[in-house]
């Protein structure tokens, strides 16, 4: 049963898995009692499925009984306990809860560092999600510093070619991304999917994947053949190996899609994008996370044609869906939230983009920190809403103030840092020109 469950799981038929998962865990629970280590098990699988649908709430309930049953009967410092200790972070990492994530992971790193020692595979892991979570923060010195060493335990005690290496080589070339330092990731990136293509064959899951990154980086540097080519290389290996409507080759899908419209081919996107929101309706359900994904993608691509009013419609759809079922403070329904005002902001309704814009910036400075790439991201887009309502020396202050930020959390070199100064610059040259003129008019 468990088996045919994790067949299920594999490919993305998550319904098929949670009936089996469930009936796998009643069974277990009874026969072999609630505390079992097999129950645990079949507890934490079940959580996992609950997960991928994007039940986080029966996800967080079932993983933080299975953590508190394996600390009471297993030990704090048992490998199963770890383990669940690291399901449970994800599960808060998923739903934005960042501190309740990195305390776990950090502790779960203290642990395996003293049970099993600092270059075991298991602390290897538990360094490479705690990585990630400071990445989510936006502390990307943390994250770089972590990955990096963890990179280089994991070529020396597993060798450059191992799973985990290549999962950490990949971790650190998103880090690099992230801040801009793209020659360092893209170089990664092409090493990694060389290997994976030696290792594992060019059909394999993690080739793929590494195939999708890189294309990624091209994509982020505005190489759209290269990127394009790779994706549909993907895309047609996907569709053939895992099927049309695997989650992965919807994946893929979708990332094609974003480079059609990247390159203006408007046509070619919304016909990707129109045929995967309509498989992810009906395979994951109308308020699945990745559904979501697919209705703002959708949307941003009839923005860009100036389809306002279907943009406007199925953002307010899905910014109102994730109110409700990932709750209002969550990082995607921010988006979500910031995205809206962007399309009030084009239709020129700017009293309600200014509205969702505070309150968008007032929120993720309270859940995310006001040094956050996606807060200063926030703030940016305020200050030119201010500025489309000729409140210029607002729009300038707030400007200076994220220029400020970026320049001290992703460098001055970095592309979002670069884009602030640009136009504060821009606007504080349109402001010294106006203050002339009104000068020599009144002189007149």
């Amino acid at each position: 049963m468990g088996n045919l469950a994790s067949t299920y799981r594999a490919q993305g038929q998550w319904d098929e898995a949670e009936k089996l998962q469930v009936q796998n865990l009643e069974i277990r629970k009874r026969v072999l009692g609630p505390e079992h280590p097999d129950t645990l098990i079949s507890m934490g699988n079940l959580a996992s499925t609950y997960g991928k649908q994007g039940q986080w709430d029966e996800a967080e309930k079932l993983q933080v009984q299975n953590l508190e049953i394996c600390k009471r009967v297993l030990g704090s410092e048992h490998p199963h306990t770890l383990t669940s200790m690291n399901n449970l972070a994800s599960t808060y990492r998923a739903q934005g809860q960042w501190d309740e994530a990195e305390k776990l992971q950090v502790q779960e790193v203290e642990i395996c560092k003293r049970v099993a020692g600092s270059e075991h595979p298991d602390t290897l892991i538990s360094m490479i999600n705690l990585a990630l979570t400071y990445g989510k923060q936006g502390q990307w010195d943390e994250a770089e510093k972590l990955q990096v060493q963890n990179l280089e335990i994991c070529k020396r005690v597993l060798g450059p070619e191992h799973p985990d290496t290549l999962i950490s080589m990949n971790n650190l070339a998103s880090t690099y991304e992230e801040q801009g330092q793209w020659d360092e990731a893209e170089k990664l990136q092409v090493q990694n999917l060389e290997i994976r293509k030696r290792v594992s064959g060019p059909e394999h899951p993690d080739t793929l994947t590494g195939m999708s990154n890189l294309a990624s980086t091209h994509s982020y540097r505005g190489r759209w053949d290269e990127a394009e080519k790779l994706q549909l290389q993907s895309l047609e290996i996907r569709k053939r190996v895992l099927g049309p409507e695997h989650p992965d080759t919807l994946i893929s899908m979708g990332n094609l899609a974003s480079t059609y419209g990247k390159q203006g081919q408007w046509d070619e996107a919304e016909k990707l994008q129109v045929q995967n929101l309509e498989i992810r309706k009906r395979v994951l359900g109308p308020e699945h996370p990745d559904t979501l994904t697919s209705m703002n993608n959708l949307a941003l691509t009839y923005g860009e044609q100036g389809q306002w009013d279907e943009a406007e419609k199925l953002q307010v759809q899905n910014h109102e869906i994730r109110k409700r079922v990932i709750g209002p403070d969550h990082p995607h329904t921010l988006t979500s939230m910031g995205n809206l005002a962007l399309t009030y902001g084009e239709q020129g309704q700017w009293d309600e983009a200014e509205k969702l814009q505070v309150q968008n910036l007032e929120i993720r400075k309270r859940v995310l920190g006001r040094e956050h790439p996606h807060t200063l991201a926030s703030m940016n887009n305020l200050a030119f809403t201010y500025r489309e309502r000729g409140r210029h020396a607002e729009a300038v202050a707030l400007m200076k103030n994220c220029v400020a930020l970026r320049a001290e959390k992703l460098g001055e070199k970095h592309p979002d840092t670069q884009g602030s100064i640009s136009f504060l610059r821009q606007w504080e040259e349109e402001m010294e020109k106006t203050s002339m003129q009104e000068t020599t008019s009144q002189g007149e």
